[in-house]
């Protein structure tokens, strides 16, 4: 096919060296199927800001760090500047999250180079070296409905480990591979201990697959795992091969209130002392 524009410079500095189709455009990219040597590897376009039908940017961008303050001050601003400053920090997201997902042992595409809003990653084949489809798109049996539920829940929490969480994932954007389910398309994921909206992402994420899933395995419709994957990584204690139950023990105790007040009258008569002594 007649190589896109935006995909131009990438195969004039020999990054890749042919483009064989269009994989699919969704909301906030085109995917392309590219020949990089003897590889198959997909090219990913990001849009412009104008162009995506994405329109929660805002609180995804929420704790992402830029460079210096100048670059801050800009994106504050909504400058021209500051515009194309948010553009490369929603971009590079993805290209960070996946570097740090695949070193921590997550099901994501292998990443290889973002140049110039186009991401160059592994592309995710079937067992028979096709492209793999979306899970929306396969048919599952109860059994295997439990074994992928099990296995991507066990991705959520891997992820969190590594301090993210994916904020937009559904059958929509995991592919099965070969081997499996794979999760895809990483833009708007998030800092898990920077954005304050981060425990209702993920407790989002978990029902999107509890939702899904239980479709074929009505088993799931009750299980609790995102609030239980959260409440264990706010104790400290999650782990990459934690074990879940799916269950949450609710704390039924009722609180002591004349304690409570108790202490708040101590706290003020303290204080009194205090100003009277100075």
């Amino acid at each position: 096919m007649k190589t896109p524009k935006r995909l131009t410079t990438l195969v004039e500095e020999g990054l890749i060296d042919e483009v064989l189709g269009q994989l699919m455009s969704g909301k906030e990219a085109t995917v392309y199927i590219v020949r990089c040597g003897e590889h198959i590897r997909c090219a990913k376009v990001y849009k412009e800001a104008n162009q995506r039908s994405f329109r929660k940017a805002a609180s995804y961008q929420e704790g992402r760090k830029v460079k210096n303050s100048r670059q801050a001050r800009a994106m504050e601003k909504g400058s021209r500047y500051g515009r194309q400053m948010q553009e490369e920090v929603w971009q590079n997201a993805e290209v960070d999250a996946l570097y740090r997902l695949a070193a921590a042992g997550v099901r994501v595409p292998q990443p290889h180079i973002c140049f110039e809003g186009v991401l160059l990653m592994d592309l995710v084949s079937d067992g028979e070296g096709n492209v793999a489809p979306r899970l929306n798109d396969v048919a599952l049996s109860e059994e295997v409905a439990l074994e992928y539920h099990a296995l991507l829940v066990n991705q959520v929490v891997r992820m969190l480990c590594a301090g993210i969480i994916h904020g937009d994932l559904s059958e929509y954007n995991i592919l099965v591979g070969a081997d499996g389910p794979v999760i895809i398309d990483l833009p708007q994921a998030i800092d898990a201990a920077a954005n304050s909206a981060a425990a209702e992402m993920l407790e989002r994420d978990v029902i999107n697959l509890r939702s899904y899933f239980s479709a074929f395995a009505p088993s799931l419709k009750d299980s609790q795992y995102g609030k239980e994957i959260w409440s264990l990584y706010e104790s400290g204690l999650l782990r990459p091969d934690q074990v879940l139950t799916g269950q949450v023990v609710l704390d039924e105790h009722l609180a002591d209130v004349d304690a409570v007040l108790f202490q708040v009258e101590q706290a003020i008569k303290e204080n009194e002392i205090r100003r009277m002594c100075q």
